[in-house]
């Protein structure tokens, strides 16, 4: 017979490294916006992976895709080129500002392969004193030791030093705090995020991403935009940037990219990917062994095939308009209790002035699966298929658990 979940949980607590908090179920099987755990118990899902499963749970023409993959061709390395690798390449840069791209396996790497371009475009470029990185507080970049080093949460850094550095860490959304120390002209790049999505779903302000694209290009700085999360039409357009009309030298794209296949990218300029291209006679300057693997490409090319193929980004504008708005009543609904409401297209966060951890585990009790961004903030990033029933399902529920008290501060 085979394990319960009971085990399942008992078994976990024994093989596995006590770095994550998970809540005590076990998932084993999903579709469209729904999850069951090893009990039958049944779950709305509306973290879809933490912002990665856009097409949801199971979807047909996916599974499909990636089983014609599997019989075909899997993994080559970099020695070679594989067909996937090329045309999921092509697929991204048709749809933004960019004219290069760099296949990874995550957010963290795509961030660090970033990194490591900034600083060799200035050294490649006859300026290798530009080394610092400038970062904003509350972001969050990554875990690797150099990512997790320019992420400006404290709770991130601590216990890991010596970190990468220099990093400089200025106010999210203050141009004039970035002009001061761009101004020094020794920063390789500047990172940003058009929203901040683990500090608390954070929208930059208006003229705020404008404002930092002319003060790179005064300055002779890279621009860098982190859309590990943002991007592949979480906000309702294609890429976060594009709600303000400006675009970045340097985009990080990974979560949504593969529909759940791990797959990061960095997207750049011509003149930016001088940073990571190759000299006459020198080492290669950044690798990865996995990165651009024929499956994790064909899932990219597929997501990106099936989005456009069943509308999903408009459909990701109008449901996250709805979402929004059926949120809104919570704040007149729940004064003392629920702060504010932010974010974009499916990206939406209840601020709460207590334990949002609370709310999220209360609301798991009933069925919806949450997240937490931030520190005072609940957060919704629901498959893009998600129906207007199931959000109104998904609000009832939140509405039930804020209606116990639950999170609500002393």
């Amino acid at each position: 017979m085979p394990p319960s979940q009971a085990e399942l949980l008992a078994l976990a607590d024994q093989v596995f490294i006590k770095n994550y908090r998970q809540q005590p179920i076990v998932l084993e099987r999903g579709r469209g916006c729904e999850v069951w755990d090893r009990a039958g118990n049944r779950y709305l899902d509306m973290t879809a992976g933490i912002a990665v499963c856009g097409l949801g749970h199971a979807h047909a023409a996916f599974n499909a895709r990636l089983t014609e993959q599997l019989a075909r061709l899997v993994h080559v390395s970099n020695l070679f080129w594989n067909d996937q690798q090329i045309l999921a390449a092509k697929a991204i840069i048709d749809r933004c500002f960019g004219q290069r791209v760099f296949f990874c396996n995550s957010g963290g790497e795509a961030n660090e392969g970033a990194l490591k371009l900034a600083r060799r475009y200035h050294v490649i470029g006859e300026e290798p004193q530009r080394h610092t990185i400038v970062s904003t507080h509350g972001s969050f970049h990554g875990r690797t030791v150099a990512t997790v080093s320019i992420t400006g949460q404290p709770k991130y850094r601590e216990g890991f030093g010596p970190l990468f550095g220099p990093v400089e860490f200025v106010a999210y959304g203050d141009l004039a705090a970035a002009k001061k120390v761009l101004a020094t002209k020794t920063a390789a790049a500047m990172i940003v995020e058009p929203i901040q999505a683990e500090g608390g779903i954070v929208v930059a302000p208006p003229g705020y991403l404008a404002g930092l694209r002319q003060l790179c290009d005064e300055t002779g700085t890279l621009l860098i935009f982190d859309e590990v999360q943002t991007g592949v039409g979480r906000t309702g357009m294609w890429f976060g940037y594009q709600h303000d009309n400006v675009a970045p030298d340097v985009m990080t794209l990974a979560k949504g990219l593969g529909g759940g296949i791990p797959i990061g990218a960095v997207v750049c300029t011509d003149k930016a990917a001088r940073g990571l291209t190759a000299q006459p006679g020198g080492a290669v300057p950044h690798a990865s062994t996995f990165g651009g693997n024929a499956f994790a490409c064909a899932a990219l090319n597929a997501t990106i095939d099936i989005m456009e193929t069943e509308g999903l980004v408009e459909r990701v504008a109008q449901a996250g308009q709805y979402l929004a708005n059926e949120l809104a009543e919570l704040v007149a609904d729940f004064p003392g209790h629920v702060v504010d409401i932010r974010g974009r297209g499916l990206l939406r966060g209840v601020s709460v002035t207590g334990a949002p951890a609370q709310v999220v585990a209360k609301c798991r009790e009933k069925g919806l699966l949450l997240s937490v961004a931030g520190d005072k903030v609940v957060r919704f990033a629901p498959p893009f298929i998600v129906e207007r029933v199931q959000l109104d399902e998904a609000v009832g529920i939140l509405r039930d658990a804020l209606g116990e008290g639950v999170g609500k501060a002393a």
